[in-house]
């Protein structure tokens, strides 16, 4: 497939190509127009939702409707905010006035919401251009993308692997030039690990600092937060000033000078399997921080993370599917199979082995104190395994060891259970599939991790290699 070129608009890359940061500089200056960016996006989703089935829902007419009014604005000279007229997709369990929200289930094939859950208001207000909803699996419960409301997510660098998940869609689509920002949700690693597989930026705020009303109901309680992902990082950090902070443009304006920082770098989890090239990537970024002047320590994890991923979070999670379908007494029916059994292991917990894995959370909480009263930061793979057969719900080995289905998802749910701000960002390639690379911070700590995301994306360029490597090939590579 080639990149299509469109006439109107000079650019120094097609329209579809561009990120939101270069939109806007292309719209200032009359270059291009937010309906011809709208254009070449539905162009480009012609081109690849038939091999990536990224999209859940296009919403062609609304976008084209917002595109207009956002033009009109950029003419006279007053956009409501750096995202006027940039497309944005929405992930399939966040709620956008109007449009199915079908949280990749059968059980929810008839929802539409009449009201935008509050970053999505938050975009409207500040100009975006919605373009649809990005596919998910069954109540975004899984580390891939399949549902049986829409299908197997591609990833766009190998369209035989998944994209990862719960964010498989948003990941595949701005991966294949489909909008130029994703929003989605991360409850367990659902915006980093996908991030990684496809060689994005993506943030996972901490606890409120993206307030949320008028949601889905809570699958996993103050777990799953709502973030960017974006194709650079100083794309994330024009998108949280939209939706980051107790009210719309709270969040600053620029990145906060960062000093130099103590990082603790983890390579296993316990001793879990990591794919030899994921470490490499993870010991290649380690001595990239400390040539820009930070201290890199390679310690141990807390064992109180393995203890949560192996005791806690199976209890969180599948009583979490429990409550949300209580409402439903055929649920087991109308689910998909694993979705089925995860049910049924939520039904049978018993209430004091709920009481236990909070319990476990709360030894977690302790530990990651403990860990930034010696470090800043804490540095590791976003994920343990490199993208796997489209189809398979996880990689069965690691390493050339046996996982379970959690296996390749260990470095990420310790952020989510503990309310820690965490950053995924692009850290090269492993043939020729992306790696990425996390970085986690204290309660507080976002705004710092997204100027220390700009410092890395600065560093890389500089050296042309690493993430900048990364965006030209995204349009794309095929079979």
């Amino acid at each position: 497939m080639n990149a299509v070129v469109h006439t109107p608009a000079v650019t120094e890359a097609p329209a579809w190509q561009l990120g939101v940061h270069e939109l806007g500089e292309a719209y200032r200056a009359g270059r291009l127009t937010p309906v011809q960016a709208l254009q070449a996006q539905l162009e480009r989703l012609a081109e690849v939702q038939a091999v990536v089935n990224a999209m859940a829902w296009v919403d062609a007419e609304g976008a084209r409707r917002a595109a207009e009014a956002s033009a009109a604005r950029w003419l006279r000279g007053q956009p409501l905010s750096a995202l006027d007229g940039v497309p944005v997709t929405v992930k399939d369990n966040i709620p956008v006035a109007g449009l199915p929200c079908r949280w990749g289930s059968r059980l929810y094939q008839d929802h539409v919401p009449e009201r935008d859950e509050s970053p999505v208001a938050r975009l409207r207000a500040a100009g975006a251009v919605i373009l649809g909803k990005t596919a998910v699996p069954e109540f975004t419960l899984q580390g891939y993308t399949d549902s049986p409301v829409t299908g197997v997510t591609r990833n766009p660098w190998d369209p035989l692997l998944t994209p990862g998940g719960s964010s498989g869609g948003a990941v595949a689509a701005l991966a294949a030039g489909v909008g130029a920002l994703a929003l989605a949700t991360d409850g367990g690693g659902s915006i980093r690990r996908p991030a990684g597989h496809t060689g994005l930026y993506g943030f996972k705020p901490g606890w409120d600092t993206v307030p949320r009303e008028h949601g889905l109901p809570e699958m996993l309680p103050r777990m799953e937060v709502i973030g960017p992902i974006a194709r650079s990082a100083r794309d994330l950090q024009l998108a949280m000033g939209v939706i980051g902070g107790a009210r719309a443009g709270a969040w600053p304006d620029a990145p906060p000078p960062v000093p130099p920082q103590r990082i603790a770098c983890w390579r296993h989890i316990a001793g879990s399997p990591v794919d030899p090239g994921v470490l490499a990537a993870c010991d290649a970024a380690a001595e990239r921080w400390r040539a820009l002047g930070h201290t890199v320590d390679v310690v141990d994890a807390p064992l109180a993370v393995q203890a949560f991923n192996q005791h806690a979070w199976p209890v969180i999670s599948t009583t979490g599917l429990a409550r949300v379908l209580r409402q439903y007494p055929d649920a087991a029916a109308r689910v998909g199979p694993a979705l089925a059994e995860m049910l049924a292991r939520g039904q049978a917990w018993r209430a004091t082995e709920l009481c236990d894995a909070q319990a476990v959370v709360r030894q977690l909480r302790r530990a990651m104190a403990d860990v930034f009263r010696a470090h800043d930061l804490v540095l590791s793979p976003c994920s343990a395994a490199l993208p796997w057969p489209a189809a398979d719900s996880h990689p069965p080995r690691i390493a050339d060891q046996p996982v379970d289905g959690r296996g390749h998802a260990v470095f990420t749910a310790f952020a989510n259970a503990t309310g820690l701000p965490a950053l995924a960002l692009p850290a090269g390639r492993v043939g020729h599939l992306p790696v990425g690379v996390q970085l986690a911070g204290p309660p507080g700590s976002d705004a710092a991790l997204l100027a220390l995301g700009q410092s890395w994306e600065r560093a890389v360029a500089a050296v042309g290699t690493g993430a900048v490597e990364l965006t030209p090939p995204l349009w794309p590579i095929w079979p």
